[in-house]
């Protein structure tokens, strides 16, 4: 019996070491309904709390192979009546929502966990001759059925290290119980003391809290749920916790999270991301030769607008000196779409006159001819010196350059033909909306040119303008979006804007990242005081180094682990949503340490 538990151990071991090697596959199957997945720990909840963000091994039941099911062929091509077809919708449904069970991780019985770390752990055993000279394993987590009194969903195992040597392995076991508002049902600290105290023979021991609350991000409206894909997070951690779910004092550390989607509607940015959305439509249709036009803003069709704008300029031209100042080459062009909040923070009085016609055309065309028709007009009342308008002296657009000729009565000819006037059309939007950002980013002292010079750079294809400029529009979001519902200080908008320049310069573009910031929490403190947090955790710890161990509670409004489905009487999509009495679910995470002879 002892052989063949050696044996199995070694072939487990086997399969984990060539898993291992960085040139394999991620994925195993093992005993052929096993599937061992090589994954960064940091993507699962509840696990990340023990290991970071490092190399783990899961095991989960493998998923089978779900086939087409053999009635869809002929329900798309048989003429049943409408009975006939409703029934096989309703089975096509049931056919997808068997599919989508299928595809969620699937946990392995309790029995089949602990014989699997079993052998991980005789793997590494140094007293065992099954032990070889290869490097430790990484760690081992298997998913679990909650079968057992305690309601284990995970169960792992991770090897201790003194210099090089394994000297003892880790232990983990995390249960779960379904959501519940019953307060008493929670552990206490004494009861989390307890045990730990259970598992470790310590006299010294630490605790801390932390929480997490919700900033900004979806919001409920009368019991409905309006989802958001931007999301602002506050961390908080602390000592000397003497309760469960007690307030974080105004001693903790404090990390928001930022995670902002450009195009919510509540951004004061909201009105800039539709003139991006149309400089982006242009790009694209450079890119792939087909162009899908955005409805237009105006009423009025574009060719019109720009004769209309020619005629304002000629008539300027005609007027008193002291009227100049009134022309419409110097004020911003109205609309119904701009909004107090946006005009505040964006607006800009010194739009020179190919930006003002940028605004024009943004706004209404709706094809390549208006775009050709409008420039036509533009280039012939150049070349014939029916007006004289001003630009920005760093104006790079081919526009600017046929102004800057007509100055002293010399035009080059240009060829509307093709993809010229789209990209001619494209610089002018690139050159407005850069001076755009650069006009807050400068104004508000929170960078400067020198810091901005990746995002500025004209030296770079039109396409990548494009993508440099949307990476400082997101930026500029996180930034603004920070300034108005948070209304946080000078200090941490400054070294927000660098980190997020920084972090640019490198990165591609990526509305999931991320992003961090340490504050004080008495910046943010009336946001979440009276608030109900997304998590509040307390853990109990004592040893040091590697030969630390933990024990913790958490409590959080949605479940940790998605392999099991929980019985509760609260819907996750109601659990800790704005109540009195908010539901949780609860989370217990132990650890025993096993040291080797």
């Amino acid at each position: 019996m002892g052989s063949k538990v050696i044996l199995r151990a070694k072939e487990f071991c086997s399969i984990l070491r060539s898993l291992q090697d960085e040139n394999s596959n991620d994925s195993h199957t093992f005993e052929e309904d096993i599937s061992i997945v090589k994954m960064n720990g940091g993507k699962n909840a509840v696990v990340s709390m023990y290991c970071g963000k490092q190399t783990i091994f899961v095991c989960e039941k493998a998923i089978p192979k779900v086939c087409q099911p053999e009635h869809q062929e002929m329900t798309e091509t048989s003429n049943c009546d409408d009975d006939d077809g409703a029934e096989n919708d309703g089975a096509d449904d049931a056919d997808a929502d068997a599919l989508q069970i299928e595809l969620m991780p699937q946990p392995l019985t309790i029995m089949k966990a602990r014989e699997l770390l079993s052998w991980y752990t005789l793997s590494l055993n140094p007293g065992m001759s099954i032990v070889d000279k290869h490097p430790a394993l990484h760690p081992l987590w298997v998913r679990c059925d909650m079968s057992d009194p305690a309601g284990t969903t995970w169960l792992g195992a991770e090897p201790v290290y003194v210099d090089t040597k394994i000297t003892a392995i880790k232990l983990y076991s995390i249960t779960c119980k379904g959501s519940t508002v019953d307060k008493q049902s929670f552990v206490t600290l004494e009861e989390l003391k307890q045990e730990h105290k259970k598992r470790h023979n310590s006299t010294s021991i630490g605790i801390k809290g932390s929480a997490r609350f919700s900033l900004f991000g979806s919001t409920v409206v009368e019991n409905t749920t309006i989802e958001s894909q931007s999301s602002v997070t506050v961390d908080l951690k602390w000592s000397h916790v003497e309760s469960v779910l007690e307030v974080p004092p105004l001693s903790s550390t404090a990390t928001l999270n930022i995670k902002v989607a450009t195009g919510d509607m509540r951004s004061p940015m909201f009105d800039m991301y539709r003139e991006l959305e149309f400089l982006q439509t242009l790009a694209d249709g450079l890119r792939t030769g087909e162009t899908e036009w955005m409805e237009p803003l105006e009423s009025v069709s574009a060719v019109n607008l720009t004769k209309t704008y020619l005629e304002e300029l000629q008539n300027t031209a005609k007027a008193p000196q002291e009227q100049a100042a009134k022309t419409p080459g110097t004020t911003r062009m109205k609309s119904d779409t701009d909004t107090p909040i946006f005009n505040s923070f964006l607006e800009r009085g010194d739009l020179d006159f190919v930006e003002q016609l940028w605004v024009r055309m943004r706004k209404s065309v709706t094809s390549y001819q208006d775009i050709g028709d409008c420039l036509k007009l533009i280039i012939n009342a150049l070349r014939y010196g029916d007006i004289k308008p001003w630009i920005h002296r760093d104006s790079n657009s081919s526009l600017s350059k046929l102004i800057l000729q007509s100055y002293h009565q010399q035009v080059d000819h240009v060829s509307l033909t093709g993809i010229t006037p789209v990209s001619m059309l494209l610089e002018m939007g690139l050159d407005k909306i850069r001076k755009d950002y650069i006009n807050y980013l400068i104004g508000e002292e929170l960078t400067t040119l020198n810091h901005l010079w990746y995002y500025l750079n004209t030296e770079v294809d039109l396409q990548e303008q494009v993508i440099r400029l949307r990476k400082l529009h997101h930026l500029l979001d996180i930034i603004v979006t920070c300034s108005t519902f948070l209304c946080l200080p000078y200090d941490r908008l400054f070294h927000l804007t660098q980190s997020c320049l920084q972090y640019y310069k490198t990165a591609a573009y990526d509305e999931e990242h991320e992003f961090k910031l340490q504050i004080k929490p008495a910046i943010i403190s009336h946001f979440y005081q009276k608030e109900h947090p997304m998590m509040w955790g307390v853990e109990v710890s004592s040893g040091h180094s590697a030969l630390e161990v933990r024990t913790s509670l958490q409590l959080s409004d949605r479940p940790l682990v998605d392999h099991v489905i929980f019985d509760t009487d609260y819907p996750v999509e109601t659990a800790g949503r704005d109540c009195e009495e908010p539901a949780f679910f609860s989370t217990m995470l132990c650890c025993s340490l096993v040291r080797f002879a």
